[in-house]
């Protein structure tokens, strides 16, 4: 029969609470990330573990604890679909950490719910790895290893500064071992097993479609989208068209990817261009955005391509899987090009292909140019004239559009964003009968002064529009340019500098303000903190450690093995080193314990609550041939030490008392 557990097996009151306040801590930057009523539970169960534990209420029953654990998961599983994986997991795991509060008895349980935050702590790492997660979630390991110390300790609770201070103490011993792991453990360029779905950081950025408003969303995202140091001077803003995915088909309101160039391309023919000029050279590190493109400057060079990069038939750049951690690679592109002279009739119907209705004026309109007798050139001219010379208007917040979204832009409403002039341009192409397609990406990037470098925010997300032109090819046309030039010229900002609906980090952004400055700064310690801790992979931790010599993993072992042992023995050391007597500096009270210690070996130890002249009395009464010498050594110490202090004459009585020299010492004692 299992013994009941007493106070003594389980936790104070005060000592309750801080588990609670410790778990709360550690479950808050989840909360945003659970399903709305799974982070109202998880709040209740903590508020009410709380108040059971001032007001001593019972425990619930266990049929109501396995009641509300199965509606649980059974919601995590109906709402994520599926009960694993980087975000159902760690949902599963927060509801279920609160809910084990509701069964904490014993002090087994109270390490149980210990351990579970240790382990909570890492999934915070699944979402996100900057520095300020990496922060705060040391000041979560402390506090946590503070509470593992102060359950330990029998009786009364614990004093938290005590507690805090040990657990930083603790933390702090750790950090060499991590510092060591880190650089020496061999990186792998894979995980040692596969990854769910639902891995790395949450999904952002550009889509794999787009439709009217989509990219006016995105732009309300100050989020960085990737950093680019380039090796030479920078192409001017007006020519930074940083190219991402590439839409083909047209359902009357969104565009979407022509599923010939997502596989490639390959029964297509090989990509055909012809480039002018040099290369431009970058280093670009895009952040995770968990789609499988990749972005350039303007056309990618096939032949610098990134490591395991693919370029599809209408030029974009594709990694060989999902983009969930922060990828940094090299690249170098072309700002002067002629892509493919030579259009094949597949891919010329597929640009021409419009739905079968919809859009009936503004098929109109291109008819009429063509009446007029236009050249393919002289359309696009039209076209952009149109938008350059007519009430268009570049807007963060047009008007909502309904089935016909290109005729109502074009003909009524005439307010849009670039997604809005792109889309309807290319349609406007199409029905024109010339070869048209949309390219989503980005353009121009901001520079940071203190690094060097450019930063492209989801701010600067773009759309535009590429026609196939004979004798020219593919030739990118910008009709955004036509009614908003200072956008591609000087960025949103000055765009929409007096227009409605600006975000407000680009109205506060300028180079002279203090925001400005201090953005600058914090941008460049998080680029510092990407290109060497999180970009450390196989490739720059062997890049790095040959310059040591520890090219191959056998030498990256044994110098792991080495620095492990010497850390753990400099601890250990320390360790000793603490746990020996502090070294006085008094001569009075050295001496009287270099006598007391010829005493003990006699069997005479002087207990913690003994002074020294009840030392010496009680050895005195014992050993009356000692009573002499032992009374005249504690007299001579308590005028050496309380009295005299330091008086050289009294120190060598003293000195002499305490080797057991003058009258009446006995044998034993000398």
């Amino acid at each position: 029969m299992t013994a009941r557990p007493t106070a003594a097996d389980y936790l104070t009151q005060a000592s309750l609470l801080r588990l609670l306040a410790v778990l709360a801590l550690v479950v808050a930057p989840h909360l945003p990330r659970l399903p709305p009523w799974a982070a109202l539970l998880v709040v209740v169960v903590l508020l009410w573990r709380a108040a059971a534990a001032v007001r001593l209420w019972p425990l619930p029953p266990q049929a109501l604890k396995l009641a509300v654990a199965t509606v649980a998961f059974a919601g995590i599983y109906a709402h994520f679909g599926r009960g694993s994986g980087q975000t159902a997991g760690t949902a599963l795991l927060t509801v279920m950490i609160a809910l084990k509060l509701t069964e904490m008895r014993a002090r087994r349980d109270v390490m149980v719910v210990i351990s579970l935050c240790y382990f909570l702590l890492l999934t915070h790492f699944l979402f996100s790895q900057e520095i300020w997660t990496v922060a705060y979630l040391l000041v979560c390991a402390v506090a946590i290893t503070a509470l593992l110390i102060e359950s330990n300790h029998p009786g009364a609770a614990l004093a938290p500064g005590i507690t805090l201070r040990q657990g930083a103490r603790m933390v702090a011993q750790a950090l060499p071992l991590m510092a060591v792991l880190f650089v020496l453990f061999p990186r792998l360029p894979g995980p040692l097993w596969g990854l769910p779905s639902d891995a790395g950081a949450a999904r952002s950025g550009l889509s794999d479609s787009m439709s009217p408003g989509d990219i006016a969303q995105l732009i309300q995202s100050d989020a960085v989208a990737f950093r680019v140091r380039f090796d030479d001077a920078p192409p001017p803003m007006a020519q930074r068209y940083w190219r991402g995915p590439v839409f083909w088909n047209f359902d009357g309101r969104r565009w979407g990817f022509s599923a010939q160039a997502l596989a490639g391309g390959a029964h297509l023919g090989p990509v055909a261009a012809e480039f002018a000029g040099a290369p431009t050279r970058y280093e670009l590190t895009l952040e995770p955005h968990r789609q499988r493109w990749l972005f350039a400057l303007d056309l990618a060079d096939p032949q610098a391509l990134p490591a395991g990069a693919t370029l599809t038939y209408d030029h974009q750049l594709f990694a060989a899987r999902n983009v969930t951690d922060r990828l940094l690679y090299r690249a170098a592109s072309y700002t002067q090009y002629r892509l493919q002279p030579e259009l094949p009739e597949r891919p010329r119907r597929i640009a021409l292909t419009l739905p079968a209705q919809g859009s009936p004026r503004a098929r109109a309109l291109a008819r009429s140019w063509r009446e007029d007798g236009l050249a393919d050139a002289d359309v696009v001219g039209r076209a952009l004239r149109m938008f350059r010379e007519q009430s268009f208007y570049y807007t963060l917040k047009p008007p909502a559009l309904g089935r016909e979204a290109v005729d109502e832009f074009l003909f009524d409403t005439r307010r849009g964003f670039c997604e809005h002039y792109a889309s309807s341009f290319t349609v406007l192409m199409r029905a024109a009968g010339i070869p048209a397609r949309v390219v989503t990406g980005y353009q121009g990037g901001e520079r940071n002064e203190l690094g060097g470098y450019y930063v492209v925010r989801q701010s600067d997300a773009h759309a535009w529009s590429e026609v196939w032109l004979d004798g020219r090819g593919w030739v990118r046309v910008d009709p955004t340019a036509a009614v908003a030039p200072t956008r591609i010229e000087a960025g949103l900002g000055a765009a929409l500098s007096a227009a409605e609906g600006l975000p407000g980090f680009l109205q506060a952004r300028g180079s002279g303000s203090w925001r400005y400055a201090l953005e600058a700064r914090w941008d460049l310690v998080n680029a510092r903190w990407n290109e060497w801790v999180l970009a450390y992979g196989p490739a720059l931790q062997q890049e790095f450690l040959s310059r040591f010599g520890l090219a191959d993993w056998q030498r990256m072992i044994a110098a792991l093995t080495g620095a492990i042992m010497l850390i753990l023995a400099a601890l250990g050391a320390a360790m000793l080193r603490q746990s020996r007597p502090v070294r006085t500096h008094d001569r009075a009270l050295r001496l009287w314990r270099r006598a007391a210690r010829r005493l003990a070996r006699q069997g005479w130890v002087q207990r913690a609550s003994e002074g020294p002249q009840d030392f010496a009395e009680r050895v005195a009464r014992a050993r009356p041939e000692l009573g002499p010498a032992v009374r005249r050594l504690a007299q001579a110490y308590l005028r050496a030490r309380y009295l005299e202090g330091s008086d050289p004459a009294n120190e060598a009585r003293l000195a002499e008392a305490a080797r057991g020299r003058g009258r009446g010492a006995g044998r034993a004692w000398s």
